[in-house]
């Protein structure tokens, strides 16, 4: 990749760019009135860690991580909530210096265990996680209402 990525914390002034992100991820858009309101509560929630990578001109893609301290780990765990990496900068190393970031924080923090959930239809997704050290350990039941 020719320009430099820098990884840096999510600001509020990065709402926009989060909230596309997760619409193309999610191929759906999402109400923006309530996006915002979840996404300044998360972003300040010192529990929880957003990064962002970008270069000169553009957001590349960014991760969501939340902590809590859980009773059958006897300690805290953290789960990354939400990556996106866009199209055009995938394979290209973006995902990696992220996910480093995360373990660089959930280390600091003496973290148990990180945790990603991905769904069953984004099946390259399984790939990339191994890839990326994670193991396929559980599964994960959900019911909507």
């Amino acid at each position: 990749m020719s320009s430099k990525i820098k990884i840096r914390k999510i600001q509020i002034q990065d709402l926009d760019f989060v909230y596309k992100s997760i619409c193309e991820l999610e191929n759906e858009v999402l109400d923006f009135e309530v996006f915002e309101i979840i996404f300044n509560e998360n972003i300040s929630n010192l529990k929880n860690l957003y990064l962002i990578a970008e270069n000169e001109t553009e957001g590349l893609g960014f991760i969501s991580f939340h902590t809590q301290n859980l009773l059958h780990h006897c300690g805290a765990v953290g789960e990354i909530q939400e990556f996106f990496i866009h199209q055009k900068y995938r394979g290209q190393g973006v995902g990696r210096l992220l996910i480093n970031e995360i373990l660089t924080f959930a280390e600091k923090n003496a973290l148990k265990s990180i945790e990603v959930t991905t769904n069953k239809k984004r099946v390259e997704n399984v790939a990339i996680y191994e890839n990326l050290g994670f193991t396929l350990s559980h599964n994960k039941f959900t019911i909507y209402k």
